[in-house]
């Protein structure tokens, strides 16, 4: 199911050291966001019709007409484009705007600790975030980590939506790499105690087969690199009358390492 957004938005200007953000006054923020908001109901009946092509052009439209300083709602609009592509079976559009998503959750809410602020403006589990700004901004940086905990708990369940649909993707894309975050994300959605009680079965189901998969398209992976090594190797030995097969590594059973020995046969 896809989600509905918040009207909660900020009303100044934000700088950092690579960007300046414009913001609008108050009244040209709830005009937006109410445009954007009326484009995204449109687009989720779009998405109930099963109309996904079309929701996703909404969506997008929804994403133009909001304030790009919006995280949350920013966040809910991307990962309904995600839930869009899944349905389409365009896993790699749908993995990225899942993460597009995550990465605008992470700049509302950053869960990694950074250097030191006054004591009681942690953010979320604890985690200490950097202020990087200076008088009003500072004031206004700190308001940010603050949220309420009715906005902390819509933060966790668009994550957790997002992490699903990124992982859903990357496992039907397939390949070690993609496996691999899969698996992450599920071990990530396996410590939410609120998870919904059908994901928690989609969970420990990935979980539960990842691994084989991970180690079956890693070997896949290596061998075809290594014939690739192999074939270049042999490109370049060939005008010497050698090749790659002429050089055995053989492991030494007490140390575990490697040495190469050259048999040129007859």
């Amino acid at each position: 199911m896809v989600e509905d957004a918040s009207k909660k938005g900020l009303k100044e200007d934000i700088s950092s050291e690579t960007a300046q953000v414009e913001r609008f006054s108050p009244e040209e923020e709830a005009s937006l966001l109410e445009e954007s908001n009326a484009q995204k109901v449109d687009a989720n009946k779009l998405f109930t019709s099963s109309r996904y092509s079309e929701a996703i052009g909404e969506y997008d439209k929804a994403l133009s007409s909001c304030p790009n300083y919006l995280e949350y709602e920013i966040a809910v609009l991307k990962s309904n484009i995600s839930a869009c592509h899944l349905k389409l079976e365009d896993w790699k559009a749908a993995v990225e705007s899942a993460t597009a998503s995550l990465d605008a959750l992470e700049r509302l809410q950053p869960r990694k600790a950074k250097k030191s602020v006054e004591p009681g403006d942690e953010g979320e589990n604890g985690a200490v975030v950097e202020i990087e700004g200076d008088g009003e901004e500072a004031e206004r940086e700190l308001a940010e980590l603050k949220l309420s905990d009715e906005r902390k708990v819509d933060i966790k369940r668009i994550r957790a939506k997002a992490l699903m649909r990124r992982a859903k993707g990357k496992m039907e894309l397939d390949g070690w790499g993609n496996l691999a975050g899969a698996e992450e994300d599920y071990k990530e959605l396996s410590k939410m105690v609120d998870l919904p009680v059908q994901d928690q079965k989609i969970v420990r189901a990935a979980l539960a087969t990842l691994p084989s998969r991970i180690s079956t398209a890693k070997e896949k992976e290596m061998g075809e690199m290594m014939g690739k090594l192999k074939e270049l190797g042999n490109g370049i030995l060939k005008p010497f009358g050698l090749s790659t097969d002429m050089f055995k590594m053989n492991k030494d059973p007490s140390t575990g390492g490697y040495n190469m020995s050259f048999d040129q046969g007859k």
